[in-house]
């Protein structure tokens, strides 16, 4: 079964990067839809961003408007993992930041938590001075 593992949260100041991984272990990811999704205390999961599967034309991405601009998932290859550059970190993107999965050959992604099948357990951001 895939286990996915999320790293690279951790405290920053506003303004400052992280860059977080999404592995999976003994599987390749190129035909699964990845979604990052973030929580905050008291609040809602939000999916802020999402990759395609990798096809002849590469894949296609989305993002929320709260982090359009700011963040960029990317996906090298089927064996890397997926990254999502966050640049610009406010303190409102504080939270729980959790990769998600969904074996599917797609040229879109998706943004509800909904369609995705598999989580990893999440690491934690905190953008604070």
């Amino acid at each position: 079964q895939l286990q996915l593992v999320e790293s690279g949260g951790g405290l920053v100041q506003p303004g400052g990067s992280l860059r977080l991984s999404c592995a999976a272990s003994g599987f390749t990811l190129d035909y699964y839809v990845i979604g990052w999704f973030r929580q905050a205390p008291g609040k809602e999961r939000e999916g802020i961003s999402c990759i395609s599967s990798i096809s002849s034309r590469g894949s296609s991405t989305n993002y929320s408007d709260s982090v359009k601009g700011r963040f960029i998932i990317s996906r090298d290859n089927a064996k890397n993992p997926v990254y999502l550059q966050m640049n610009s970190l406010k303190p409102e993107d504080t939270g729980v930041y959790s990769c998600a999965a969904v074996p599917r050959w797609s040229d879109v992604c998706f943004d509800s938590d909904l369609r995705y099948n598999y989580w990893g357990q999440g690491t934690q951001v905190t953008v604070s001075s």
